[in-house]
């Protein structure tokens, strides 16, 4: 079972489920949001541990390549509410 580091240090369980919600809130259908998770899914299926950020970097770089506007609605999302500079911090 992989384990994601959070970036307060926490850890938990790698549920994708979480991508697809997230995704889908950033405005991607549901196809789409079931995608990228799968995606991440693949990426981190031989890792004990992931990081928060190593799991967002692959979800923005799918939203980016996918819809551009999706990706501007999950960076401003993640300005706005979590108070955090998610593309500058990933470097996107």
């Amino acid at each position: 079972m992989v384990k994601v580091v959070k970036r307060d240090g926490r850890e938990e369980e790698f549920i994708p489920e979480k991508i697809v919600v997230s995704v889908l809130k950033a405005g991607a259908p549901l196809d789409v949001a079931r995608r990228i998770a799968r995606k991440v899914e693949c990426a981190v299926s031989d890792s004990e541990t992931v990081t928060a950020r190593d799991i967002a970097k692959v979800i923005l770089a799918e939203l980016k390549k996918a819809n551009e506007e999706w990706y501007r609605n999950w960076v401003i999302f993640d300005k706005a509410v979590k108070r955090r500079h998610t593309d500058k911090e990933l470097q996107i």
